[in-house]
């Protein structure tokens, strides 16, 4: 594993170490009790259990939970209220970032989905088809999508020929995931209306057309981001 993949990786389990940890609050469990197994936290949030693995890690080295051998996972202790992954403690900080990252994808994917149109092979288009679907299927079924979300926009940058880009937009992905994966489900129609314009416009080898659908499905999270932000000051 690289070191850009383990960043991402990381950053992944940040995102489900916060997912766990709304998980425990809203459930108000209390010292003791015991949480889902890995197969069943999985299954819950979308990842591997690798992911819950290093998730609980993370919260186990900050005394949140506990792990017993052969037993489980359990809380420890009452959730410290400043818990957080990111290191920021407002919710300004968290939109700031992630409009930030969104700003910076719209500078980069458009482009990017605009170079596999040109670049992408029959092989490809059929892999990437295929992960478009199952965005959709997940999207539609009402179950957690953002591993699949990910790796959707990771295989475009592959099918631009560039092995660094591919590994940065990974990156960018999984962080802007980690702000918007709650309000991203909101936009679950437009997920669905943009990537399949995406995949649609690669398959056809129009390079316009990938640019401008890229350009739609990055705006909707941008504009949403601007209305969380929007609400937060009470405007």
């Amino acid at each position: 594993m690289n070191e850009l993949t383990g960043i991402r990786n990381t950053l992944l389990a940040e995102q489900i170490e916060e997912q766990i940890y709304e998980y425990v609050t809203q459930r108000g469990l209390s010292p003791g009790e015991r949480l889902p197994n890995e197969f069943e936290m999985a299954n819950m949030f979308g990842v591997g259990r690798s992911t819950v693995r290093e998730a609980v890690k993370i919260l186990v080295s900050r005394g949140v939970l506990e792990t017993k051998r052969g037993s489980g996972t359990y809380v420890r202790e009452i959730m410290p209220k400043d818990l957080d992954p990111l290191n920021l403690r407002d919710i300004e900080d968290k939109v700031s970032l992630a409009m930030d990252l969104v700003d910076l994808r719209l500078i980069l994917e458009p482009g990017i989905a605009e170079l596999a149109a040109y670049s992408a092979t029959p092989e490809e288009v059929s892999r990437l088809i295929t992960k478009c679907n199952l965005v959709e299927e997940k999207i539609r079924r009402g179950e957690p999508y953002i591993h699949e979300d990910i790796d959707f926009h990771t295989y475009i940058a592959r099918c631009s020929k560039n092995k660094v880009v591919e590994q940065l937009i990974s990156i960018i992905e999984t962080a802007v995931l980690m702000f918007v994966n709650v309000t991203h489900k909101q936009l679950t129609e437009e997920t669905i209306t943009t990537h399949r314009a995406i995949t649609d416009a690669i398959a056809e080898h129009d390079p316009i057309g990938a640019r401008t659908a890229m350009t739609m499905h990055i705006a909707y999270n941008r504009n949403l981001i601007k209305e969380i932000k929007a609400k937060e000051h009470g405007n």
